[in-house]
């Protein structure tokens, strides 16, 4: 059957104190034979965390959308009846509309027609807290907004004289895109420098050889939980889409070295490539990291776990970040009972089974990180003399572990955790004979 229209009475958002959340109706168009129940999940899923209510649904099957009206003659036609017979405010779209299209449906609703871009847009506008976060979501909003600005002031072109002449509303539309382009040039000059102080931090990371990893996965899989679970912080955990936007990293320590832990923005099915673009700050983050988690929900079906891990590693590949070290972290494994702690073992039997709820399989991905490390340390022991103190100094800011100390005539004796790569630097105060092997993961 064609048609999947309907009332919905589920997943109804909290209301903003004080107010009524918005009435949405969503539109569809799917190919022959689409689950459009399945297909339509993820966008009810957007308009909760927008405080949208979805009041009714309409989906066309054919092979692809109209050029001018998204859906055909006869479905627009039923769309005006339903939207006016379930009260709707506005239209949510499950697809990237052109101008064309929202501008055409705008007209036959007189209502506001919302994409799936914007809706994500939108709720990016919500959850970005940095100062960087926020030019991002301005940037990706006016490089969205731009070409659809002309609908904007047609009651104003409307009183333009003859050919040749230019009305008001051509010289105000001008106007509002060279002040667009502007602000979008403006914003591209804020970040970069933003970028450039972000390069600096990782550079300084880096020098510590202190070892970074990021968490990408499937937005909703639970990663702000697990990253405090593992450092002990405090990230916003609340149940909404794209709850975490600006990135944010988090320390730990296992067997006395510090490891840095990034929480990244989560991913969907059919991440519109303007975001991917828009949003670097956490992208950049995933890029530099020594190793990634994929973190994936245990507890999903088998279907729904291979499509969304498919999502994630969909973007990773966009954006360069598919051929970095990748453990599989398989998260809410509390929620899963034996026969399916089993299957899920048979089909990823490398991955790490955990529960950031219950604290389950932590300790074993830490020993999993650190191992993926192992090889950049070697104990040693170290006399540095007391005329070389600024030695000493230039150990702690490596953020070397310093296992044993004791201060004797000759100098200071130390047994530490050195960096590979310091040991030419060190090597005039080796105690040679000494030297350890590495250091394996458990101590």
């Amino acid at each position: 059957m064609d048609v999947h229209n309907r009332l919905v009475s589920s997943r109804q958002p909290e209301p903003a104190p004080g107010a009524e959340p918005e009435r949405g109706f969503v539109l569809a168009v799917l190919p022959q034979g689409a689950d459009a129940e399945h297909e339509l999940t993820e966008l009810r899923e957007l308009a909760r965390t927008a405080r949208v209510q979805i009041v009714g649904e309409l989906v066309q099957h054919r092979a692809r959308a109209d050029q001018r009206t998204y859906v055909g003659k006869g479905k627009l036609e039923e769309l005006k009846g339903l939207f006016a017979q379930f009260h709707a405010e506005s239209l949510l779209v499950d697809g990237e509309l052109t101008p064309t299209q929202q501008r055409q449906l705008e007209d036959a609703l007189s209502a506001r027609v919302v994409d799936r871009t914007q809706l994500i847009l939108d709720i990016f506008a919500q959850h970005a807290v940095s100062a960087e976060g926020q030019l991002q979501v301005e940037l990706a909003q006016l490089e969205y907004n731009l070409p659809r600005m002309r609908g904007l002031w047609q009651h104003l072109e409307r009183l333009g004289g003859g050919l040749g002449t230019r009305g008001p509303g051509e010289s105000q539309l001008e106007t509002d895109r060279r002040l667009a382009r502007r602000r979008v040039t403006l914003l591209r000059r804020r970040l970069t420098g933003l970028s450039r102080e972000r390069g600096l931090r990782r550079a300084e990371r880096k020098r510590s050889d202190t070892p970074t990893v990021a968490f990408a996965g499937y937005t909703n899989v639970g990663k702000s939980t697990l990253l405090n679970a593992l450092t002990n912080a405090e990230v916003s955990v609340r149940d909404q889409l794209f709850e975490t936007l600006d990135p944010t990293t988090r320390g730990f320590e296992h067997d006395g070295r510090r490891y840095l832990v990034t929480d990244t923005v989560g991913f969907i099915r059919r991440l519109p490539t303007q975001l991917v673009e828009g949003f670097t700050a956490t992208l950049e983050e995933t890029l530099s990291a020594d190793l990634l988690l994929l973190v994936a929900d245990a507890s999903a079906a088998d279907d729904e776990l291979d499509e969304t891990l498919a999502a994630v590693r969909s973007v990773l590949h966009e954006i360069g970040a598919d051929e970095l070290p990748t453990e599989l972290v398989l998260n809410k494994i509390d929620a899963a009972d034996a026969t399916r702690r089993q299957i899920l073992r048979n089909r990823f039997p490398e991955a790490v089974p955990v529960s950031a709820l219950s604290g389950e399989g932590l300790e074993e991905l830490r020993v999993r990180i650190a191992a993926r490390f192992a090889e950049r340390w070697e104990t040693v022991r170290l006399l540095l003399p007391y005329e070389d103190g600024s030695k000493l100094a230039e150990l702690y800011r490596l953020g070397a572990p310093i296992d044993e100390r004791s201060d004797g005539e000759d100098g200071v004796r130390i047994r530490a955790r050195l960096p590979r790569r310091e040991l030419r630097r060190f090597a005039p105060y080796l105690i040679a004979e000494a030297r350890e092997a590495p250091v394996s993961p458990g101590g």
